[in-house]
């Protein structure tokens, strides 16, 4: 070979390898368990059932300039239900609805972040309920970043999602008590956060 063109190559090669900055990873953000959560609410006959989650655990990455490299995952324990009512809190476990001793956790974890309108972004992720795994949307509007009014070195950014589930597409429960009018099959489903991070 030429020894002029294998010089070339040879330059190409380093150039295609470090001509180009890096990329910067998306921000690393940590969640705020004191003003985050998971809430639900469902039809009882009349009424509106409401309860949240008290035990969970995640990571936030997310640059709304670097969406290729935001990613979000969640993973919640079943056995921190909270609906006010202990009695009903243990139905909720039991077989007849979550199973928690054979499915103890529900997990979402996130393929890909895209802006939609305004400050809306929709988060594409598997969510797994009961063994049950499925491909959803959560919509997320972003609130913003900004320093934190109380801690002082910190920034803090947060979000809030809206959306509805049929629990019986997760096998939460077998249609029984929906069948009789006594429990709704659609949990419609709060997700408020905080993340922190510092400057």
């Amino acid at each position: 070979m030429n020894k002029n063109i294998l010089i070339l190559l040879v330059v190409a090669v380093l150039v295609g390898s470090f001509g180009s900055p890096a990329r910067a990873e998306a921000r690393s953000w940590e969640i705020d368990k004191e003003h985050t959560n998971f809430y639900f609410s469902v039809d009882h006959i009349y009424a509106k059932v409401r309860g949240y989650f008290t035990d969970y655990s995640g990571t936030v990455f997310f640059d709304p300039d670097n969406l290729k490299d935001s990613k979000i995952s969640f993973e919640i324990k079943v056995k921190s239900v909270d609906t006010g009512i202990g009695k009903r809190d243990k139905h909720l476990l039991s077989d007849d609805f979550f199973d928690a001793s054979k499915y103890p956790l529900i997990t979402f974890t996130s393929t890909s972040i895209t802006k939609a309108e305004g400050n809306i972004y929709k988060v594409n992720g598997t969510l797994t309920i009961k063994g049950v795994s499925s491909d959803l949307i959560l919509p997320l509007t972003y609130g913003g970043r900004k320093d934190h009014p109380l801690s002082p070195g910190m920034e803090v950014i947060g979000f809030n999602g809206n959306l509805t589930l049929d629990r019986l597409a997760y096998s939460v429960g077998d249609g029984k008590y929906f069948k009789m009018g006594v429990v709704g099959k659609d949990v419609d489903i709060l997700v408020t956060m905080e993340a922190l991070g510092k400057k």
